[in-house]
């Protein structure tokens, strides 16, 4: 099992890059150096009445300064007192947590769905392939320039605001896209809808699923999934997202 930290972090900056959407940036002493593409962190509150800690995706790493970028949403107490905090601000960490993507040579869909988007950007920095890039927002768009920096991208909004109207497999017909591999993370409806693509076009297929985890090691079981095979932990068939996830081969997984 990979080494993990539990530190102070120091937040270097945040800002709100959409309503609700918070961008944040950390330094770590060691997690940012350890850190891979897919990975979370579980970021403690400072209030004390809340005790489990909110599981967020790594967007961005910074080795060389010891930093990560976490994006968030806005959407319950643990999140709404993150979002107040300022430079200078320290918050206990602990991670890296869960397993990464596998880094292939292959063309590839980069898929991201809403708040899925971030986690596929560090793998989009890292990946020596050719890339294409597909992102689904509601309406509002946001780190569209880093991804931009990366490759080309193709959107799709739900109310046809920019891009494509509709989801992500409508932007890839819409545009002619085709590639040998897909990476993913976002909503469920969006993964089970890869998973039935990627089977039919005989592809390679990889997810990272977001489910709401408490301990982030595997002790609690209240991150399972469905899947194919056995678990040598529980016994049952199923998975940990904190500990066999959060990215899966996309037919291990049952939706």
């Amino acid at each position: 099992m990979e080494e993990k930290f539990k530190e102070q972090a120091i937040i270097i900056r945040q800002e709100e890059i959409a309503d609700d959407i918070y961008s944040m940036w950390l330094h770590t002493e060691n997690i940012a150096t350890h850190a891979k593409p897919g990975q979370f962190i579980n970021v403690y509150c400072n209030d004390g009445s809340r005790i489990l800690p909110r599981p967020i995706s790594i967007c961005e790493i910074d080795r060389a300064d010891h930093a990560l970028r976490i994006v968030y949403r806005k959407q319950g107490k643990g999140t709404a007192e993150f979002s107040t905090l300022h430079t200078g601000d320290i918050l206990n960490v602990t991670g890296p947590l869960g397993n990464g993507f596998p880094k292939k040579a292959k063309k590839a869909f980069l898929i991201g769905g809403g708040i899925g988007i971030p986690p596929m950007l560090q793998l989009a920095k890292e990946l020596d392939c050719e890339k294409q890039i597909v992102l689904g927002f509601r309406d509002e768009l946001f780190l569209m320039e880093e991804f931009e920096a990366q490759g080309k991208v193709y959107v799709a909004t739900e109310n046809g605001s920019y891009g494509t109207k509709g989801n992500v497999l409508n932007a890839i017909e819409a545009n002619g896209l085709s590639a040998d591999i897909i990476y993913a993370c976002g909503p469920a409806p969006m993964l089970r809808a890869l998973k039935q693509y990627a089977a039919e076009h005989k592809m390679e297929c990889w997810i990272s699923m977001e489910e709401r985890m408490a301990c982030g090691i595997g002790a609690c079981l209240a991150c399972v999934c469905q899947s194919k095979n056995r678990d040598e932990h529980s016994n049952v068939n199923n998975k940990r997202v904190c500990v066999e996830g959060p990215v899966f081969r996309a037919e291990e997984v049952e939706f």
